[in-house]
């Protein structure tokens, strides 16, 4: 073999080094870029994350957001925010004021005994009703309409809000969808929050014919419509002038009507009777 050629192998072999060296440099630098973008992905994704995280936590709640929501006072109501809601014919000369709460026990009992009285004396309008609605048992609401901390619940607050929802249909509509809420069959023990649930609120209107299927009502409900109203209703259960602190309570003509103890709202037909007899007649 020549030196020619033995020259001319040597340099063909070192310029198939030099492109391989420069296909692997190429390979590495694009590895490396790689790499670094992943990382720079992954940074944003965790920063993105942690953002996002911050935000929802930052966010207020649906009930915190309602503090400070427009008010929307359903129809058939009066008053400062719509929370006079007075039930009956103009001609009945006295009211019979009704302190509730939605998830109160007492008060499911005592609708459950004395609530079928209490509408047929509306019905044949011995009285108007004027209800008056608190959300105490959520442990969340304080005098001035701000949310406190330490909840026990939502769903004193979410059936006033359904109940608003129901009132807006009509005055029928919300006595019949109340005494749906506290019936047997559908008021939960006081430990069971289940009137925060909406479709739980709209499978109970289902059981009123007025509310049966009834889009505006489920919407109103889906949506919080009347929200802001229920906290406001709440304030206004908390400031009430008849020094009335717990549910039910009963009052006419600025004195509370008690049963046979003298102090707790009557929890029979045979006690209504009587105290309601003995208010009409004052």
């Amino acid at each position: 073999m020549s030196k020619r050629n033995t020259q001319a192998a040597k340099t063909a072999a070192r310029e198939r080094l030099r492109i391989e060296r420069e296909r692997e440099a190429k390979r590495a630098k694009v590895k490396r870029q790689a790499i670094v973008a992943g990382s720079v992905v992954a940074v944003l994704a965790l920063a993105g994350g942690i953002g996002y995280a911050v935000v929802q936590g930052n966010k207020p709640s649906e009930w915190e957001a309602a503090v400070d929501a427009k008010i929307v006072a359903p129809a058939n109501t009066t008053g400062e925010n719509g929370t006079t809601v007075v039930i009956g014919e103009s001609s009945a000369k006295k009211t019979l004021k009704l302190y509730e709460d939605p998830r109160c026990p007492i008060c499911a009992q005592f609708e459950q005994t004395v609530g079928s009285t209490v509408k047929k004396d509306w019905d044949e309008g011995k009285y108007k009703i004027q209800f008056i609605g608190g959300t105490f048992l959520d442990g969340d609401t304080n005098d001035d309409g701000k949310l406190a901390v330490g909840s026990r619940g939502e769903g004193s607050k979410n059936a006033m809000s359904a109940l608003g929802a129901a009132l807006n249909v009509s005055p029928e509509a919300f006595l019949e969808y109340k005494e749906a809420l506290y019936s047997a069959k559908f008021h939960p023990e006081e430990s069971d929050d289940k009137f925060k649930s909406d479709d739980y609120l709209i499978e109970v209107g289902d059981s009123v014919d007025a509310l049966k299927g009834n889009k505006k009502f489920q919407d109103a409900v889906k949506n919080g419509t009347y929200d802001a109203w229920a906290l406001a209703m709440s304030q206004t259960f908390n400031t009430n002038k008849d020094d009335v602190s717990g549910t039910p309570s009963l009052v006419m003509d600025g004195k509370k009507l008690t049963g046979s103890d003298g102090q707790n709202a009557p929890m029979t037909v045979a006690e209504f009777n009587t105290a309601i007899d003995n208010a009409l007649k004052s």
